[in-house]
């Protein structure tokens, strides 16, 4: 919530590692059936079946391919670059306070990519940033439409294209290979959360669901690796309902979930979108006591199985206030990646820690939890053949 699919990638994937077993264990009776075929949403069937070519990673560098890191000020930290060279990091956020100018973050970004060059994953970071339009917008320049201006514009579906075709062309420009957008949540009345900053196309789901499927298409068409934003869906929460500051419970019945609320990721998951990010909320019609970005019964049930989903699943800030209760950050890392996200995203926005110390109490806690068997290393090689597939393909 933070105010903050192409086969090329997995063929190159294909020929770096392959594809795991197909076990995954979670906590919990929450999880899929193991015969459900999207229990684990494995990369598609080009993907050949081997024996794990991940095996000569340890668990640092395992759980690393899950965890992106941020930082304060415009210079990376000597702990990231070295958590970079180990193999212990997928991909780096970017924010205002990281960019001076184009030329400044070209620099950083080749320096990062340069200390990737020694890891044993011989694969691209991940450089990202919420570069939304409007308000939400990491770099100066396009989209400076909103969603809002965009969905009310004389010919929306032309202009959400040439939107994200912007977006892709400003951040490839830098050396950013991510977009976290389009937002996809449908508000439901003028002022609530997602109105108030004009982060969302529409009320109709509908339109939503052209808009943002426009936008992934004009901006991955450039390479640039979009994400819909916040399955499954934050657009009933009220004014003062934010995931980054305190708990929100959204109680829907299912079938306006179904029918309103999912309905952008239906067209999303149909147009190759390459991440999709998880809200924070919790939504008792899916699950009554664990957000969705911790819950497998979203992330494997709904949108693995359901909604067919094979594609890289991606936290929300791990520092969240919505997370209050579910422990230090890396219990919530663990409880995470038990529950399906690929990615665990570590923005540090709200600790007071430096943010690279984020990620690698991130990285302790996958570590924990795949050596005490709660998910077994396969799932997590799962996760990481999924995550290093965007990667070679960005």
């Amino acid at each position: 919530m933070r105010l903050g699919g192409r086969s090329g990638g997995v063929l190159a994937a294909a020929a770096f590692l392959a594809a795991c077993g197909s076990s995954h264990t979670t906590r919990a009776a929450k999880a899929p059936t193991s015969s459900s075929p999207a229990t684990v949403a494995r990369a598609p069937s080009t993907m050949p079946s081997m024996a794990s070519s991940l095996s000569h990673l340890s668990l640092r560098q395992l759980a690393g391919q899950r965890v992106i890191y941020a930082y304060r000020g415009l210079t990376p930290p000597a702990t990231l670059l070295e958590r970079v060279r180990h193999g212990e990091a997928a991909g780096v956020i970017f924010f205002s306070n990281n960019i001076a100018n184009d030329r400044q973050l070209r620099r950083t970004i080749k320096q990062l990519q340069s200390a990737n060059a020694a890891s044993p994953v011989h694969a691209p970071l991940l450089m990202m940033a919420d570069q939304e339009g409007g308000q939400v917008r990491r770099l100066a320049g396009a989209p400076r439409q909103s969603e809002k201006e965009i969905g009310q514009s004389p010919n929306p579906q032309a202009r959400a294209q040439e939107a994200g075709q912007d977006a892709g062309r400003n951040l490839k420009s830098v050396g950013l290979n991510v977009n976290l957008a389009p937002v996809l949540d449908v508000f439901r009345r003028t002022g609530d959360f997602t109105d108030q900053y004009e982060r969302s196309y529409s009320s109709n789901a509908q339109l939503v669901s052209r808009l943002g499927r426009s936008f992934i298409a004009g901006q991955q068409q450039l390479g640039v690796a979009a994400t819909a934003k916040h399955f499954p869906g934050l657009g009933a929460a009220g004014h003062d309902e934010n995931t980054d500051r305190a708990p929100v419970t959204l109680r829907l019945r299912l079938s306006q979930l179904l029918s309103v609320d999912e309905l952008p990721y239906r067209s999303a998951i149909a147009g190759g979108v390459r991440l999709v990010m998880l809200s924070w909320a919790t939504y008792p019609a899916l699950d009554p006591s664990l957000p969705a970005g911790l819950s497998p019964t979203v992330i494997g049930r709904e949108l693995r199985q359901r909604l067919g989903y094979r594609g890289v699943t991606i936290t929300d800030s791990l520092e969240a206030g919505a997370l209050r209760s579910f422990g230090a950050v890396s219990q919530r890392a663990a409880l995470a990646a038990a529950a399906g996200d690929d990615l665990i995203l570590c923005s540090a926005r709200t600790l007071e820690l430096n943010s690279p110390a984020v990620g690698e109490a991130a990285i302790r806690g996958v570590v924990s939890d795949i050596e005490s068997r709660e998910t077994s290393r396969s799932a997590a090689e799962e996760a990481a053949t999924r995550v290093i597939a965007l990667r070679l393909s960005a």
